[in-house]
């Protein structure tokens, strides 16, 4: 029975890890909801894939058996998030099947009748059966066992072998097509020598900087004629996928004032009862969220609120209340032959360096804090003030520890104390010097303790007030202005902005699970200014209006003015300073001097073509081009940075080493490229395939 539940876990595993290998996830939703298309209209066609159409049906074959497997592996059904997560899946595999089948078709990679039995029963048996059919008395991999399960197969197992066959088939073409992929990367000479001079040789150089900012934007006017000009040379960089932009507002089922007046009576009788039971771990089980749980805790370890009470065995203490739950704590049980713990504060002053002088000089400091507490100074002040380990902000409360935690001469001098209060005198330790407070003495008592914690759920009456609060919302707002005035009436709700949602996403901003919102921005016939429906999503109801839409190709450039704006600015400013520049001559130091306080001058030592980077710059793989094309001692024209004007001078340049030997640097750069070729390649291939994806309207 074992052996049939590995080959069940393991069936369908290869072309499932094949789109979990690729690292293709984006996520999904429901496959039935109010959105949803699956009757008329050509609406049961998920999508399109280099040419073939793919409808619901075939889709949905290919999720639910990677679900089946999902849920037979992990023991439960899939939650929401998983399910998205699996039909991504389903559709990267069906992207596998349709796409990367034609290749490997059109190479001619394909598994043999023969290569089949050889992973299975022969030579070079694959990682899945080797898995499936180990020996679990000698941890071998047993050839008998497959063999065994073969002869004895019934057939209700056969269509899962069959499945697990295909699934390791599957995953070897993948194999081999990735090493043809692999074993084609090739890095010439010259190739390894451009990159180990661009590891090993360095620059010096003197670089005068003038940032963009140094030009206000209030000064700087932006044509439409230059944006589009911009947006022209620069098309490429607005490449786009589709989005759609959303304000909305959240408003939360909340515990009104009604229900806690009910909950104040269910507690008061809860507590009753619990008083005087006698299964207190029935009870709990009962009445609590979390079940019993009879492990002794020492007093560092009891829940917050238990930490300043006297401890009785057998009473009931709280209830401890909060907006969303109370807690009930029984004390089921005290021992007292458990490990000693002890509370305490501490302000540690630590030594410059580890000369006898600084030691002394530290012990010093400590004794001097030490005895202005004794004369009447605040403990916790002192340890804000003075104390150099993490727990100054906190006064040097250092909470309950047990014996075994602490350094051996910290913890000897606490647990040596019997009672609260100052210990007479610093305590030396590897981490310096100790004024040490025991707050609580040390006590080997432990507690068992009985916990009813309830999360306090609103009504129905609160969730209908919150719902009719929403829908009055959305009832009344008929554009984006009427939108926000309306929230603009109420203090108590406020606007929420998400950009850029695609089509695939389950989250939305701070919203999870948030699918539904997301086919409605979709939706064909949702426009920009229209708002939405209720939706509820998890405790809130939400309310959302569709700001703006973008889809897959070139954003428009009313979409990206903003960005364009301040790119156009960018340029005009660069434009300006470099006029300013190019009036004076000179070195670095010379032109700065004439341009003005804005200009800065760095030296920067060990600048690499690698890096791209110049200290105190910042990111200008330009510049460092530049500086290494000069002559020592010379000098670039002004140009156009990342961040401002620039004008670099080359002050020293240092080879890289000869090297005779390339073939190091070769296969470094030959692991370099085969590390993600597979990806690249299965990239390549899907945007060849010109996909059609429309799973927003189904899930």
């Amino acid at each position: 029975m074992a052996l049939i539940n590995k080959i069940r876990e393991k069936s369908g595993w290869a072309v499932g890890a094949i789109a979990i290998g690729l690292g293709i996830f984006v996520v999904g939703g429901d496959l039935l909801g109010p959105n949803s298309r699956l009757l008329g209209n050509n609406a049961n066609e998920i999508g399109e894939i280099a040419g073939e159409t793919i409808d619901y049906q075939e889709f949905d074959e290919v999720f639910q058996q990677l679900r089946a497997n999902y849920e037979g592996q992990s023991g439960r059904a899939a939650n929401e998030g998983e399910m998205a997560m699996l039909r991504e899946q389903a559709w990267n595999q069906l992207i596998f099947k349709i796409a990367l089948e034609s290749e490997y078709e059109r190479l001619g990679i394909a598994v043999s009748e023969d290569e089949l039995f050889d992973m299975v029963q022969g030579n070079n048996i694959h990682p899945a059966v080797r898995q499936a059919f180990t020996n679990p008395q000698t941890g071998e991999f047993d050839r008998n066992q497959v063999v065994e399960y073969l002869k004895n197969m019934t057939p209700a197992d056969r269509p899962m072998w069959v499945n697990f066959e295909q699934g390791i088939a599957t995953d070897r073409v993948r194999t081999l097509y990735n090493n043809l992929l692999t074993k084609s990367v090739y890095v010439t000479t010259a190739e390894a020598k451009n990159f180990f001079n661009a590891q090993n040789a360095s620059a010096s150089v003197k670089v005068l900087y003038v940032p963009y900012f140094t030009i206000s934007d209030s000064t700087i006017k932006v044509t439409d004629a230059q944006l589009k000009d911009f947006y022209e040379r620069n098309k490429e960089l607005y490449k786009v996928e589709a989005g759609r932009n959303i304000e909305f507002v959240s408003i939360p089922v909340n515990v009104s004032a009604d229900d806690s007046l009910s909950h104040q009576e269910e507690i008061a009788s809860v507590a009753q009862q619990f008083a005087t039971v006698e299964n207190d771990s029935a009870f709990v089980n009962a009445n609590s969220d979390r079940p019993f749980d009879g492990t002794y805790l020492t007093p560092g370890d009891l829940p917050q609120e238990l930490r300043t009470e006297q401890l009785v065995e057998g009473k009931v203490y709280g209830p401890y209340t909060t907006d969303a739950s109370y807690a009930l704590y029984k004390v089921v049980d005290i021992n007292d032959s458990g490990k000693s713990a002890a509370k305490a504060s501490h302000i540690l002053i630590k030594p410059e360096n580890d000369t006898p002088e600084a030691k002394a000089a530290a012990k010093t400091k400590a004794t001097d804090i030490l005895n202005q507490i004794r004369n009447g100074a605040d403990f916790a002040e002192m340890a804000r003030e003075h104390g150099s380990d993490g727990t100054a902000s906190t006064g040097g409360d250092l909470g309950w520890f047990e014996e075994g935690r602490m350094v051996e001469p910290f913890e000897k001098a606490v647990f040596a104390s019997s009672k609260a209060g100052l210990l007479p005198n610093v305590v030396e330790t590897d981490f310096g010097y100790h004024i040490i407070k025991v707050t609580e003495p040390k006590t080997s008592r432990s507690y068992k303790i009985a916990a009813v914690q309830r999360t306090l759920e609103p009504s129905e009456s609160s969730r209908d007030m919150s719902y009719a609060t929403a829908d009055e919302l959305a009832g009344t707002s008929g554009s984006i202005q009427e939108f926000k005035d309306n929230v603009a009436k109420d203090q108590s709700l406020e606007i929420q902005e998400v950009k850029e949602i695609g089509k695939n996403n389950i989250l939305v901003g701070p919203l999870n699970n948030a699918r539904e919102i997301v086919r409605w921005a979709y939706a064909e016939d949702t426009e920009v200014g229209d708002v939405s429906p209720v939706f509820e999503i998890e405790d809130q109801f939400i309310v959302a209006v569709l700001t703006g839409e973008r889809e897959k190709g070139y954003a428009s450039i009313e979409n990206v003015r903003e960005e364009l704006t301040a790119a156009v600015r960018s340029e005009l400013k660069a434009k300006q300073i470099m006029e300013k520049l190019q009036q004076n001559k000179g070195n670095v130091d010379q032109m700065a001097a004439a341009y003005g306080p804005d200009a800065m001058v760095r030296t920067a030592d060990d600048v690499t073509l690698a890096s791209g980077t110049i200290p105190g710059i910042g990111l200008e793989p330009v510049a460092v081009g530049k500086a290494f094309a000069l002559k020592p001692g010379a000098t670039t024209a002004p140009f156009e940075g990342n961040g401002g004007v620039i004008v670099v001078e080359l002050t020293n340049l240092t080879q890289a080493p000869e090297v005779t030997d390339l073939s190091g640097v070769k296969q470094q750069l030959v692991n370099m490229r085969s590390s993600n070729v597979e990806t690249r390649a299965f990239d390549a291939i899907k945007e060849k395939a010109d996909i059609k994806d429309n799973r927003v309207k189904f899930f």
